[in-house]
């Protein structure tokens, strides 16, 4: 039998030849955790459809940074549950709202832990959705000053980063124009530029109450279909301001985040959503897959299709693996 001069298995046979030519690695580094505030003291509600993710108050919140922390993670994203929800959306921007009262938490208890903030109005409004809503309809332009102040609030309150997610357009000029104004022009902003109207956002939806109370988002959220529009989104949040660019979600997305990395010069995120974590928690709670290791090879093909960023509600527990 002949074979070929060149045989790849003659590399594959021993570990330290395997991870000597392995040509995509993941850190620690590449990760930020998301996580939930809500009011109160001494509450960790369970979220049902994402086992071992919770609803925090602030003393358990800075309980959860702490703990990724130790393990090396560089920063987190706070997402906030409101004590009540209004037409103008006003606890979003409140000076003790609950994300900026976790802000502060972390801040004082965590220093050195990045906080980066969603920038978003659909937690806070009583319809559910991220912009305001004018005769049924959602009005871009009347949504951006609330937005910006929301960012501003942010900021103020010690964010390292905010991370407009609405998907409003041309609100990361806003965002950028009034940070810059208020003397916050070293505050990056992560733009989540191309955010699709995905179906993996359910777990999330209840996680952070934030389902629309009528209709969909498929008027301002990216249209699962479309390849050349994520390049459009993109570009224009770079002429806007943005500092990073992000993909929402990730692993239906592969192709768009790769797409994205070789056509843009900025830093690419890759937000690995609620609905991709509940499939493999849940497959992994019925004893059909090793939870551990689709968890790494998932994070892993993020990496290779190119995000230099992860946010993964796996980040803790993926980090113990990478520590190991």
């Amino acid at each position: 039998m002949l074979f070929p001069d060149f045989r790849a298995r003659r590399l594959r046979e021993k570990e330290p030849f395997r991870r000597m030519i392995r040509e995509t690695t993941l850190t620690v580094n590449d990760f930020i955790l998301p996580l939930f505030a809500i009011e109160g003291k001494g509450v960790k509600n369970p979220i049902p459809s994402m086992p071992g993710q919770f609803q925090l108050t602030c003393d358990n919140l800075v309980k959860a940074v702490k703990e990724a922390k130790e393990v090396g993670i560089p920063a987190v994203m706070l997402f906030g549950l409101p004590d009540k929800k209004d037409e103008l959306a006003t606890r979003a921007y409140a000076s003790d709202g609950i994300v900026q009262k976790a802000i502060k938490s972390v801040k004082n208890a965590v220093p050195e832990m990045a906080i980066i903030t969603d920038v978003c109005l659909c937690q806070y409004t009583d319809h559910g959705h991220c912009g305001m809503v004018q005769k049924g309809k959602i009005d871009n332009d009347a949504s951006l000053d609330l937005l910006a102040k929301t960012a501003l609030s942010h900021a103020k309150a010690g964010a390292d980063m905010v991370a407009p997610s609405d998907m409003m357009d041309g609100r990361v000029g806003e965002i950028r124009e009034t940070l810059d104004e208020e003397g916050f022009s070293g505050t990056p902003i992560m733009s989540y530029a191309v955010k699709y109207a995905s179906a993996f956002y359910g777990p999330f939806r209840q996680a952070a109450d934030s389902a629309p109370q009528f209709g969909d988002r498929r008027s301002y959220q990216m249209d699962p279909a479309n390849s050349l529009e994520a390049i459009r989104e993109a570009t224009m949040d770079i002429e806007e301001g943005a500092d990073i660019i992000m993909v929402k979600p990730a692993l239906s997305y592969l192709d768009i985040i790769h797409r994205l990395k070789d056509e843009i010069d900025l830093p690419i995120a890759a937000y690995s959503v609620s609905g991709e974590y509940a499939m493999i928690k849940a497959a992994e709670l019925n004893g059909w897959i090793d939870g551990k290791k689709v968890m790494m090879e998932t994070l892993l093909s993020i990496k290779r299709a190119g995000a230099d960023i992860i946010l993964t509600y796996f980040a803790v527990e993926a980090a113990k693996e990478l520590n190991r």
